[in-house]
């Protein structure tokens, strides 16, 4: 079903298509919420938020975006407000715990084929998500839009409410940052 069919199935209160829509993106904007919060159970939260605002307000979506790009800006402003209460809340950035690996693999454990690959890349997650935690949140949630969920340009700049240019910035200092933090733990692995 295309998503212009699914919205309007939507508008009309179609159970069904409710179901249909939270199967066809509940990954993706999960994996957008651990991107930014770096937190599974946060995420698995807002994801459940992103979703009852959608059954809320569908009936006002208007298609001046396309659904998908519609879903990632509500999943990003979600993640950033929680981030902001957060931050309000403790007065200093939030540091997820040691668990969250944990908690993250048993969210996206039907996603991994087989035990062995789990195993097997359990370390190089581990570089990745520390190197990701040392980026500033958001040049993080740029990279993360772009690189784990191949959003265009374009499309994160509408998601993020941001210019095109500072798309490029902020990615070109991600990845820059990136290389950086990993090129030593590669080197190290040889």
């Amino acid at each position: 079903m295309h998503d212009e069919e699914l919205v309007l199935r939507l508008q009309r209160g179609d159970e069904w298509a409710f179901q249909l829509l939270v199967r066809r993106f509940r990954r993706k904007l999960f994996s957008i919420a651990f991107g930014i919060t770096l937190d599974a159970e946060e995420s698995q939260d807002i994801v459940q938020e992103v979703f009852l605002q959608v059954y809320q307000s569908v009936g006002n979506f208007r298609g001046d975006a396309s659904l998908t790009t519609w879903l990632h800006r509500i999943t990003v402003n979600r993640c950033l407000n929680w981030k902001r209460r957060w931050a309000r809340r403790f007065r200093w950035l939030h540091v997820t715990s040691d668990d969250t690996d944990d908690q993250q693999g048993k969210a996206l454990e039907s996603d991994l084929p087989s035990p062995e690959n789990r195993v097997a890349g359990a370390q190089t997650r581990q570089q990745i998500d520390d190197a990701l935690k040392k980026l500033p949140e958001q040049t993080r949630t740029v990279f993360v839009l772009r690189e784990l969920e191949g959003l265009s340009y374009e499309a994160i700049a509408d998601a993020v409410g941001i210019k095109l240019g500072t798309v490029r910035s902020r990615l070109f200092n991600a990845r820059k940052r990136l290389r950086e933090i990993l090129q030593p733990l590669m080197e190290d692995e040889k």
